[in-house]
């Protein structure tokens, strides 16, 4: 049994790029369902009010991915345990930071040897799509988070562990790099190094990455920083669904949305809390309009379903109203937007990208750029389009794909080159 038809339930009522405003029509009306979660946060200071998620002051010490603290999580896919973690990372200032996320191992025999490994079995690492910036927005926190990995037990029944990052700044305090791919990057491979120092997973040190949306960002950093961050890691793949790749065109070509509206407002408050040092000039007025900075700090905060109508309420009047103009052409804009679109070093290992052909969030144009970008830079990059699918499905509509995919490169199969 898959969690595929929950998952896609769960999903139809998350936006992507945004907890919740998927499931509100024009009207703001959801559909039917659950999504919970079990934190709690002070949304003013973004900071964890439960306990496992507040990190010791100081740090201890340690490398990227060793484990703060762990304890088992429950309702794990049968045939499988799970733990939440809390592991050290390299926080987008260079500095030690603590994030948090989850690890589920099988427990089971593989098929191909018919026995339980005790080691080197393949991580899975999962970048997950936008969920907001605020620590009850948290995966690890909600109730539906093994629904929320498209392919969990496929990848599972392959024999993978699979590892699941929060990233930076959600669950754990401080400021979330939202859309910041160094941070998500880091994020994503030390929580497959985190999988590793749980004895009970069999982890090994065979990596494959796979994201969506924001996670497809993640994922593909992840790839560009793995032989120099992770060189222990051996990565064999790398599998994105509609990556958030060439993000000044993406926040110009959603301008018009509410769904926009969310991702810029997300984007902008990160950029200019996190980057104000480096870029002392930055300031939100210089790409955003004073109805869209009046929004910014009630948008900032919400999440959850029992918030998607306020989210839809504040949105949408803002479509075409949020941005002064195209962000890319401004400065320092511009610059640190291209510096955190994808493609800027070549993967060593083979790449898919899955687009869904009506994605109107991550459109095919901005995805078909990333993949001309590896195919430049002489990645093995392999696009494979889905009819019909849109930006909120296309991780689920293509996980089986992924598996697959996957499953080949593991069995020694190399795919094929297929750029122009």
């Amino acid at each position: 049994m898959t969690h595929r038809s929950t998952g896609r339930a769960a999903v139809a009522l998350l936006l992507v790029l945004s907890f919740a405003v998927a499931a509100c029509g024009s009207d703001g009306s959801s559909d039917d369902g659950a999504s919970g979660t079990t934190g709690t946060t002070n949304p003013a200071t973004n900071e964890p009010t439960d306990a496992f998620y507040v990190a010791p002051d100081p740090l201890p010490d340690g490398k990227p991915g060793d484990l703060v603290r762990s304890e088992p999580l429950a309702g794990a896919p049968a045939g499988s345990q799970a733990w939440r973690v809390l592991y050290l990372s390299t926080g987008f200032d260079g500095k030690p930071t603590a994030v948090s996320g989850i690890v589920v191992a099988p427990t089971g025999a593989t098929a191909t040897t018919g026995t339980v490994p005790t080691t080197d079995r393949p991580v899975l690492s999962w970048g997950h799509p936008t969920t907001g910036v605020v620590d009850s927005c948290t995966p690890s926190m909600s109730t539906e988070v093994f629904a929320l990995i498209p392919g969990l037990q496929g990848f599972l029944d392959a024999g993978y562990v699979v590892a699941a990052t929060d990233y930076e700044g959600l669950g754990t305090e401080g400021v979330h790099p939202y859309l910041m791919g160094d941070s998500e990057g880091r994020s994503v491979l030390d929580a497959a190094r985190a999988a590793r120092n749980l004895p009970a997973t069999g982890a090994g040190d065979r990596l494959l990455l796979w994201g969506h949306s924001q996670g497809g960002q993640a994922s593909l950093f992840a790839g560009q920083l793995a032989a120099s961050y992770a060189p222990e890691l051996k990565l064999l793949a790398t599998a994105a669904a509609a990556p958030a790749g060439e993000l000044a065109k993406l926040l110009d070509a959603d301008a018009d949305t509410a769904e926009g509206v969310i991702l810029g407002a997300y984007a902008v408050n990160a950029y200019t809390d996190l980057y104000d040092d480096k870029h002392p000039d930055i300031e939100e007025s210089q790409v955003v309009t004073p109805e869209g900075l009046a929004a910014i700090p009630e948008l900032v905060k919400l999440c959850d379903l029992t918030q998607s109508d306020q989210m839809a309420a504040i949105a949408a009047p803002l479509a075409g109203k949020f941005f002064v103009g195209d962000p890319g052409s401004v400065k320092p804009w511009g610059d640190l937007l291209g510096e955190n679109s994808v493609g800027g070093t070549k993967i060593d290992s083979p790449v898919l990208i899955a687009q869904g052909e009506a994605d109107t969030i991550v459109v095919p144009s901005t995805t078909a750029g990333v993949v001309t970008t590896y195919c430049g830079n002489g990645t093995n990059v392999t696009e494979k389009t889905y009819p019909g699918v849109t930006h909120e499905l296309i991780g689920y509509d293509s996980a089986a794909d992924v598996v697959t995919w996957m499953a080949g490169i593991v069995g020694g199969q190399t795919p094929a080159r297929t750029c122009p």
